[in-house]
């Protein structure tokens, strides 16, 4: 079945950067944002792992953005809700400043345009673990909007995440392809290449490479921008 849509991942594929760097960044600068209001900044990281983790876990019919403050309540308590509007706070202020320890690839904007330009679908399959408005700045600091993306995942559009197949069929049908008709563009062997679990053909993107198994990635379709781009003109 022809290629009619693109998934692309964003930290790390269109976003090239250190994923440990990133992150440590993060939980930096929201840790001593929220500080002021009486959150221990260990507790308050680990709390923040634990709702990761239950998103990641979540196959129920809750979106991941209600699984996540679940967990939050569980550990820290109701105030957590009360100081909700302190986490908005710090996305709207804050959050762009992590773009500093990320990179910039102007190909990824290039191959986007590209494959627009012939016709293909395209989404942002991002393991939606943020709120809409930090993956709208994130996805600029590669220079996109919104509007370049028929759909992009964050934590209160949809109930599952990555690699759950859930995940992938949900993506599909949001854009209204079929499976066996999107190509997943990705750069986490463990969380990307999954999709071909329901179908989806799959390219890992190794500019920014992760695979903590250790897999032998040659029995994927693999390289840069470049490569990516020649793959599809072949298909």
């Amino acid at each position: 079945m022809a290629i009619k849509a693109i998934l692309f991942d964003l930290d790390g594929t269109l976003v090239p950067m250190d994923q440990e760097i990133f992150i440590g960044d993060y939980f930096k600068r929201i840790s001593t944002a929220l500080a002021p209001y009486g959150y221990d900044p260990k507790q308050f990281v680990d709390t923040i792992w634990k709702g990761t983790a239950a998103m990641i876990k979540n196959n129920s019919d809750k979106c991941n953005e209600e699984v996540f403050w679940d967990t939050a309540v569980s550990i820290l308590g109701e105030r957590v809700l009360i100081d909700k509007v302190q986490f908005d706070k710090f996305y709207e202020t804050e959050f762009d400043k992590i773009k500093a320890v990320c990179g910039y690839n102007p190909k990824a904007k290039e191959c986007v345009d590209t494959l627009k330009e012939m016709g293909y679908k395209v989404a942002l399959a991002t393991n939606p673990l943020f709120p809409e408005i930090a993956t709208r700045l994130r996805m600029s600091w590669a220079g996109f909007v919104p509007d370049d993306f028929e759909f992009y995942t964050t934590y209160e559009n949809i109930n599952s995440c990555k690699p759950n197949p859930k995940y992938y069929i949900e993506c599909a049908a949001r854009i209204g392809c079929a499976p066996e008709e999107c190509l997943m563009v990705g750069n986490d062997v463990s969380d990307d290449m999954p999709a071909s679990s329901i179908g989806m053909k799959v390219f890992l993107l190794t500019d920014c490479l992760i695979n903590k198994a250790e897999e032998d990635i040659s029995k994927y379709p693999n390289g840069s921008f470049d490569e990516l781009m020649e793959y599809i003109k072949s298909g």
